[in-house]
């Protein structure tokens, strides 16, 4: 069963609630959190990237960053617009972007079920960002950013939401990059109604956010430890959207060499091995990937993936990994090589093409996208995913809903 617990919600009054709202703290870097935040004192990246607010030649873990950052959201709850609500509650999440909704509700989650894969995950996890949340969850007694998770269709939890979707909105905002965002506020007796009906959810996914969920577990044991003991860091925050509603976007790959062949000697190696023929930047089925090289877009075949019992190698990220990067660019382990960079979501096969018209890379592969049933299949399996498999969009935003601990 999947646990679902209302909280008491730290949260921007709705007349502040575009200006706070910001992307995830992990889908920009420090320039482009700090460009984001610029003029704007109310940017939650003030919290999430407290580094924008230091000086530039400060390592973002330094203790002095999570120490700004705690001053920062003490400075939104005192003098801005934050408020805590009296109660704890339960809220509906809608992201609108480009005709396609998606609705979740937004409550805290069990951190003993995730422990248990009752939340199933399919990636891992690195030390150094579990590192730096874990120590941002402490310093500011609070997860500042939910969790994206997903459920097989459930209709009694699609009945409610939408009972409650027909009420005024406690946010409506249009961001910058043109995604809508609605929550509201469920009241009773839907509260009770929606608890009940995750109870008979069997499994939930994590689709995206593994490092905030790490991060939550393990700041709860370092709380255990200390002799803190609360519910409150029994739980995470997330929202859970339906399985049908998401949607996966592919998450592209950048070299910056061609380990010392020139660009006609390698389409000429990928000849002897694959199919290449002259295609379009976005590879139209499964099997097929696109490369942008010396100004033109290829379609490579990597043929067919055969029925080997191991879900994960039968995908196209692994596939391209084992049979190309690897063997005929050294790319041995894309976690740790220097030699490859990845691009998802909206930025699309444009920013490919001008990282190699740049110089900045040498060659771009375009992926046709995973699908959520892979990720599903794959979880359930207890399988993990090669890293940079999937991009998920829109993104929920920081800032709006935060749980206090």
């Amino acid at each position: 069963m999947a646990v679902l617990a209302p909280f008491r919600a730290l949260r921007p009054d709705p007349s502040a609630a575009a200006r706070v709202a910001a992307v995830p703290y992990d889908v920009v870097n420090t320039d482009e959190a700090r460009a984001l935040a610029a003029g704007n004192p109310l940017s939650f990246l003030h919290v999430s990237r407290a580094e924008i607010d230091c000086p530039p030649d400060l390592s973002p873990y330094a203790p002095a960053v999570y120490e700004r950052a705690v001053w920062n959201l003490e400075r939104l709850k005192q003098d801005g617009p934050m408020v805590v609500e009296d109660r704890p509650g339960l809220y509906v999440y809608r992201l609108h972007m480009g005709g396609v909704a998606q609705t979740g509700v937004a409550a805290c989650f069990s951190i003993d079920e995730y422990e248990r894969d009752v939340i199933k995950k399919h990636e891992r996890t690195r030390q150094d960002k579990e590192d730096d949340r874990t120590r941002h969850v402490l310093a500011l007694r609070a997860q500042t950013g939910p969790v994206f998770l997903i459920h097989k269709e459930a209709t009694a939890i699609d009945r409610v939401v939408q009972d409650v979707i027909k009420t005024p909105p406690l946010y409506d905002f249009t961001a910058a990059d043109d995604v809508r965002h609605s929550v509201w506020r469920v009241g009773s007796p839907a509260e009770q109604a929606l608890i009940d009906a995750f109870a008979a959810v069997p499994t939930l996914y994590i689709a995206d956010g593994h490092h905030r969920a790490a991060s939550a577990a393990r700041a709860r044991q370092q709380l255990r430890d200390s002799g803190v003991v609360d519910g409150e860091c029994d739980t995470f925050l997330a929202v859970a959207f339906p399985a049908s509603q998401v949607r996966i976007l592919p998450y592209n790959r950048l070299v910056s060499d061609l380990g010392g062949k020139t660009a006609d000697a390698f389409v000429a190696l990928l000849r002897q091995r694959f199919s290449v023929q002259d295609g379009p930047a976005t590879p139209v089925r499964r099997g097929d990937v696109s490369m942008f090289l010396n100004g033109m877009w290829h379609t490579i075949g990597l043929g067919e993936a055969g029925g080997g019992t191991v879900a994960t190698d039968r995908l196209d990220v692994s596939r391209l990994q084992d049979l190309l990067l690897n063997p005929l660019l050294g790319i041995e382990d894309p976690r740790s090589s220097k030699h490859i960079d990845f691009v998802g979501g909206l930025r699309g096969t444009g920013e490919l093409e001008r990282a190699v018209q740049s110089g900045r890379a040498a060659v771009a592969f375009s992926m046709h996208p995973v699908s959520v049933d892979d990720l599903m299949s794959i979880a359930d399996a207890g399988g993990i995913m090669p890293p940079k498999s999937t991009w998920f969009e829109p993104k929920l935003r920081d800032g709006l809903l935060s749980h206090l601990i």
